[in-house]
C-alpha cells in the first residue's frame, strides 16, 4: 500500500497511558473540560431525543444554526457547524489551502493548527509569542505573497493569555483581503477582560476574510457530544458548506446545543467558577514558588522546570495534566479547572511533587 510521506512524518497520536498497579481514582485536568457538567436543561433535551436517534440528523443543522445567529443578531447564513471545532480547523484546511502555502501561527499555540495545516502539505510560518501571547506585530510581518491563511486563538490555548481590542483590530488592518484570518475563541465566555475584541459587528459588516470559531466543548459541557461553529461573512460559509461532511452534526448534538443557548442560568455558574478557580491558582501557586500565566480560560499554565517529570509525579498522584514541551513550551505544564476539592487536591499534591 502506498502511504502518503507527509501524513507519515506526522506526530502519531498517543492514547493515555493506563495507570497500572492499585487502582486509582483518576482526575482529569488535562482537557479543560467544564468540572461542573453540562447545562440541565441540555440534558432535559438529550433525554426527549432519544427515542429519534434512529433517524438521520437535520444535514444542514438548521435549528442549531438559527439559535447560533440570534445568540449573537445575525442571520443562520452567518453560521456553520461542526463535528467539534477542530473538524473546522481541517474543513478550513482542506478548502483554502494548496500544497506550498503559507500558513502564519504562534509557537505555542493550539497544536492542531500545526498538524492540520502539515496534512494539506502546507508551510506554517510560527511566529514565537511574546510574554506567552500572540505576538501580532511579528505575526503581521511574517505575511508573505505566499501566506493564505493565518490562525490567531484568542484567548490562548494552552497559555490562557489574551490580545485586546485595539491589538487585533490593528493587526486585522493590516491582513491583506485575500488572506483568511481564522480567530479560535473557544473561550471567550471566560474572558474577563474589559477590552476584549467583539468581532461580530465585523462579520455583521460583510468582512469577507474573518471567521471566528467556537464551541459547545468549554463553558458549556459538550465535549463528549462534539459540538463546534462558527461565525463568517455569508459568501464564505456557503463555500464552507460544500467542503463540510454530510450528517457531520449529529442529532444529539444539535439538540442539546440549542438547549444549552437558552441556559443562561448554567453559564454564569460556569463562569463564576471559573474565575474563582483562576483566582485560587494564582494565589496558590505563588504561594509554592510558582508564577502562573496571566490567563483568561479555565485552565492556568505554569513554569515547573522539568514538565514531564511533573506530569508524571501528578499522575502518580492521580491527576492528569497536559506537559508543554511538545506544544513548544518548554518546561510548562497547563491544568485544567476541576471542582473545587480537586483544585486544592491537586495543589497539594503538585506541593509534594515540586519537594521530591
Amino acid at each position: 500500500m502506498r502511504l502518503k510521506s507527509h501524513i507519515q512524518s506526522l506526530p502519531a497520536y498517543k492514547p493515555p497511558q493506563l495507570l497500572t498497579g492499585p487502582a486509582v481514582d483518576l482526575v482529569k485536568l488535562s482537557s479543560n473540560e467544564n468540572p461542573l457538567g453540562p447545562s440541565p436543561q441540555a440534558l432535559a433535551a438529550l433525554h426527549e431525543a432519544l427515542d429519534q436517534v434512529h433517524r438521520y440528523p437535520d444535514s444542514s443543522s438548521l435549528a442549531l444554526r438559527q439559535a447560533l445567529g440570534a445568540h449573537v443578531g445575525l442571520g443562520y447564513e452567518h453560521v456553520t457547524c461542526s463535528n467539534g471545532s477542530d473538524e473546522l480547523i481541517l474543513i478550513l484546511c482542506l478548502a483554502i489551502l494548496e500544497a506550498g502555502d503559507e500558513v502564519v501561527m504562534a509557537e505555542g499555540t493550539f497544536i492542531s493548527y500545526l498538524l492540520r495545516t502539515l496534512e494539506l502539505k502546507a508551510h506554517p510560518r510560527r511566529v514565537p509569542l511574546r510574554a506567552y501571547t500572540h505576538d501580532l506585530e511579528a505575526m503581521a510581518e511574517a505575511i508573505t505573497p505566499q501566506t493564505r491563511m493565518i490562525f490567531l486563538c484568542n484567548p490562548n490555548n494552552p497559555t490562557g493569555t489574551s490580545n485586546s481590542a485595539t491589538e487585533v483590530e490593528r493587526f486585522l488592518s493590516r491582513v491583506p483581503e485575500d488572506v483568511l484570518v481564522v480567530i479560535d475563541e473557544a473561550y471567550l465566555e471566560f474572558v474577563t477582560r474589559p477590552d476584549y475584541p467583539d468581532l461580530i459587528p465585523l462579520i455583521r459588516a460583510g468582512c469577507p476574510n474573518l471567521i471566528l470559531l467556537r464551541t459547545f466543548a468549554k463553558i458549556y459541557g459538550l465535549a463528549g457530544l462534539r459540538l463546534g461553529y462558527a461565525y463568517a461573512e455569508p459568501t464564505l460559509i456557503a463555500y464552507l458548506e460544500r467542503a463540510r461532511p454530510t450528517f457531520n452534526v449529529n442529532l444529539l448534538a444539535q439538540v442539546a446545543g440549542v438547549a444549552a443557548l437558552t441556559d443562561h442560568e448554567h453559564l454564569a455558574h460556569s463562569r463564576e467558577h471559573a474565575i474563582a478557580s483562576r483566582a485560587f491558582f494564582d494565589q496558590g501557586l505563588r504561594t509554592l514558588g510558582l508564577e502562573p500565566v496571566p490567563g483568561e480560560t479555565n485552565f492556568v499554565a505554569v513554569a515547573v522546570g522539568d514538565d514531564a517529570a511533573v506530569t508524571a509525579g501528578l499522575r502518580e498522584h492521580g491527576f492528569t495534566v497536559t506537559p508543554l514541551t511538545g506544544w513548544g513550551l518548554p518546561g510548562l505544564i497547563r491544568i485544567s479547572f476541576g471542582t473545587k476539592a480537586q483544585n486544592e487536591a491537586i495543589l497539594h499534591a503538585l506541593r509534594s511533587v515540586l519537594d521530591r
